[in-house]
């Protein structure tokens, strides 16, 4: 495997792993729900998807052939973590406008 592509699936790895940092630190810190639903979702997305992009960039220099396989968990995140959060944030708003007087 050329250095190159080692060094590329290193920044990969690490720029998915320091999102993933950052969600979980604005999970734990940020103050209301809505700022913490939005930090994980987005931070989650970028995540999976940089160590995805890493996980077939090897395996393209490793195997030879790019596979597809390893977009697929990739394509369930992009369409789950939006969709959740979208849902839990309506669920708030919902909650909030009960409560109110």
């Amino acid at each position: 495997m050329p250095i190159w592509a080692d060094t590329l699936v290193a920044v990969l790895l690490v720029l998915g792993g320091a999102a993933a940092l950052v969600g979980a630190w604005g999970l734990a810190r940020l103050p209301g729900f809505m700022l913490r639903l939005h930090a994980p979702t987005k931070a989650a997305t970028l995540g999976a998807g940089c160590a995805l992009a890493a996980l077939a960039l090897y395996f393209y220099f490793i195997d030879g052939a790019l596979s597809l396989r390893y977009l697929i968990p990739l394509g369930f995140v992009f369409i789950t973590a939006p969709v959740s959060a979208h849902m839990l944030a309506r669920a708030w708003l919902a909650c909030e406008k009960r409560e109110r007087p």
